[in-house]
């Protein structure tokens, strides 16, 4: 298990959502969006999937998986590769249901914020419209990939 720094931490609890690759039966990745919910100081990763579709269908054939964010105002990003483990409904507890609502909360007011601001967005709040979670991902990291351009990593998150 690779331990994830403080920075790097922080860096993935910042991003609204990140990119998590998953490989189908024939070998192709296929790539959604999902938010993280909790990261432990072990480096083991939550996350909630709503629609229970590809990616729990992917990870039951495949438990590899990739979770990739960027900042692209900052031209940074961090790539985390592990093995995840789903588990069914009952095992979310409230606390990790909770930490999902507070995250979809900020989002929403967020997003209302940068509208009363007039900046051009979404007219309404989709993330209001998300069904509740069904199953949690737990991903053991394996490996942190720092996908800053050398130029810039001197400025980098450590």
């Amino acid at each position: 298990m690779a331990k994830l720094t403080e920075g790097v931490a922080n860096f993935f609890h910042r991003q609204p959502y990140t990119i998590v690759t998953t490989v189908d039966k024939k070998g192709c990745p296929h790539n959604s969006c999902k938010g993280i919910v909790d990261i432990e100081e072990d480096g083991t990763i939550y996350l909630l999937d709503l629609y229970k579709e590809k990616t729990y269908s992917n990870l039951k054939e495949n438990p590899h998986v990739n979770i990739t964010a960027v900042d692209e105002h900052k031209f940074i990003g961090f790539c985390l590769k592990g093995k995840a483990e789903i588990a069914n409904k009952e095992v979310l507890h409230s606390e990790i249901v909770k930490k999902w609502e507070d995250r979809i909360t900020k989002r929403i007011s967020q997003r209302l914020l940068r509208n009363i601001q007039g900046q051009k967005g979404h007219p309404s709040h989709p993330e209001s419209l998300f069904p509740k979670p069904e199953y949690l991902i737990k991903v053991i990291v394996e490996e942190i990939i720092d996908l800053t351009p050398h130029h810039i990593k001197k400025n980098s998150i450590k």
